[in-house]
């Protein structure tokens, strides 16, 4: 059995059954590669956490944000549970090291993609409602997300990958022309990962996935400014 004590620590939360985490660490990729049936991939215990995660947030907001209109409430929730947020809290607790990929993935560094790593938050919130119910997940989902709630409330949660990098190259280069082409769609209608790739004058500089066209170009720009280009 591989040893999540790291993964877990990091978490906040020990696993008693050791199988539910390795389960919701199971991306759809290995699981057809070593020809496992559907329901032994993560996807369904990411159903179970979306739905949860929302919950939780929201109650939370609920509380702290007391004078605020149900718009603003929806707004806030959807910037804190967003990809790029699930995404943050997976590479803060080092969840990527942990992830069951197909090769195809491994290669082309699914470890690092945000559309998996915030599947993988989702499905972890999941498998502990499944094995210690509700109470337990909202204790552990309000202090992995902690820092990203307060930052949403100030409004400053996160950057626009796509203007930083723009405001950058312009700051270097004259008429530089950025742009963003598909390259392919992946999955079920529900849940498409697009996967975009961000080229500078006609050189590619980074590709990005996420589960619509503008979440990867946002990765895809966040990974060039990674660079430190």
């Amino acid at each position: 059995m591989k040893d999540y004590s790291v993964l877990e620590r990091n978490l906040g939360y020990s696993f008693q059954d050791k199988k539910l985490l390795a389960h919701a660490l199971t991306h759809s990729s290995y699981a057809s590669e070593h020809d496992l049936a559907y329901s032994e991939n993560n996807e369904r215990l990411e159903f179970i956490g979306d739905a949860y995660l929302d919950a939780i947030i929201g109650n939370k907001l609920y509380e702290v944000m007391p004078n605020q209109p149900e718009g603003v409430l929806s707004k806030t929730r959807a910037n804190v549970v967003c990809e790029r947020s699930l995404a943050t809290i997976a590479r803060n607790i080092g969840l990527g090291d942990f992830l069951f990929l197909g090769n195809g993935e491994e290669m082309y560094g699914g470890r690092e993609k945000d559309s998996i790593l915030a599947d993988a938050v989702e499905a972890i919130i999941g498998a502990i409602i499944r094995e210690s119910g509700y109470d337990c997940a909202d204790r552990v989902v309000l202090k992995l997300f902690e820092e990203n709630i307060l930052l949403a409330l100030q409004g400053k949660l996160y950057h626009d990958y796509k203007t930083a990098l723009q405001e950058k190259l312009q700051e270097r280069y004259k008429n530089v022309r950025i742009q963003y082409e598909p390259v392919s769609e992946s999955g079920p209608d529900h849940r498409k990962v697009f996967t975009v790739q961000v080229k500078v004058d006609d050189a590619v500089l980074a590709t990005g996935s996420g589960h619509s066209k503008k979440a990867a170009e946002q990765e895809a720009a966040r990974k060039v400014l990674m660079k430190g280009v």
